[in-house]
């Protein structure tokens, strides 16, 4: 069985996607389709730059996304359609719910445009951080921030992997307890370049305001089961699927626990759609007999169809 996974936040890139636009016109139409559903240049953004402009959350989370179904319409343009299983990495979520044609591009455009502009304003600017904890297992992390009453201000925000964990909270708690983690026996113990504390409960107001979004949109049942990172299970009720979202606000992403489901379902073959690579690397630390790929520029893409036979 293949699985097909869709990266989150931190795997943006200025130049992302101008390759594939200029070879492929499904990528081409994509993003222009996105450009004038959000009113605004966001290719321009992706292609050229600035950085900080394309790092602002609001911008990041579609321009991902965009990057992603970009090329889910050039394998399908070829005669590959999706199959197997998807699941998406925060804000990937949405992008595998539009690979299974439960989203359309619009709506999960202006979806993630609101996302990222309410986490970003539900916490002050500056206030919050992220970190990430190596050589630590979940049980462990949890473990020290139980025995040093951490649990009102440090969260567990995503579990990636054995050994990687990131934790969330405002920026005065996360820098107070690396060290803390460091003399448990973490490897490395480094803040994230990130402009708010996502996967935590501080994310409420946000969480809020998706709630109300989402209620307005029509979801259709997804074509090709999509594991939620809040539940690690798959839903075809609309209800619930937009019930996952919500909670994913504010809950963690259990990324290691998807990659096991992936196994229990009798996954092989892994394949990382759009920008970067950072979930194939986990997946070999979590699944290491999996027969992993990415896909997110032209070169990489035009190996894919090649290997798929499209």
């Amino acid at each position: 069985m293949k699985a097909f996974v869709f990266p989150g936040q931190g795997s943006q890139y200025v130049g992302m996607g101008l390759d594939l636009s200029e070879s492929f016109t499904e990528a081409k139409h994509v993003f222009e389709e996105i450009d004038d559903t959000l009113e605004q240049k966001l290719s321009k953004i992706m292609f050229e730059g600035p950085e900080e402009e394309l790092i602002l959350t609001e911008n990041t989370q579609p321009a991902l996304m965009a990057v992603s179904i970009a090329i889910i319409k050039i394998l399908k343009k070829r005669g590959f359609e999706i199959s197997g299983v998807l699941a998406g990495h925060s804000l990937g979520e949405y992008t595998a719910l539009t690979a299974s044609n439960s989203f359309s591009i619009k709506d999960a455009a202006l979806t993630l445009k609101l996302r990222g502009k309410a986490m970003q304003s539900s916490v002050g600017k500056n206030k919050g951080s992220m970190a990430a904890i190596l050589g630590l297992n979940i049980d462990q992390i949890l473990e020290i921030i139980s025995k040093n009453e951490l649990q009102n201000n440090v969260f567990v925000a995503n579990d990636n992997a054995d050994g990687q964990v990131v934790l969330s909270g405002l920026k005065e708690y996360i820098e107070s307890s690396l060290e803390i983690f460091k003399e448990n026996g973490a490897r490395k113990a480094m803040k994230l370049a990130v402009s708010a504390p996502f996967h935590c409960p501080l994310m409420r107001p946000a969480q809020e305001i998706m709630e109300k979004s989402l209620s307005t949109i029509k979801l259709d049942k997804p074509s090709v089961p999509v594991i939620s990172n809040v539940t690690v299970d798959f839903s075809s009720d609309e209800n619930q699927i937009k019930n996952n979202l919500v909670n994913q606000v504010t809950e963690m992403v259990r990324w290691r626990e998807t990659m096991i489901k992936f196994m229990d379902l009798g996954v092989e073959e892994l394949y990382e759609i759009g920008s970067g690579s950072v979930l194939s690397n986990l997946a070999k630390r979590s699944c290491p007999s999996f027969k992993r790929k990415s896909a997110g520029n032209k070169e990489s893409v035009e190996n894919l169809l090649l290997e798929l036979d499209c």
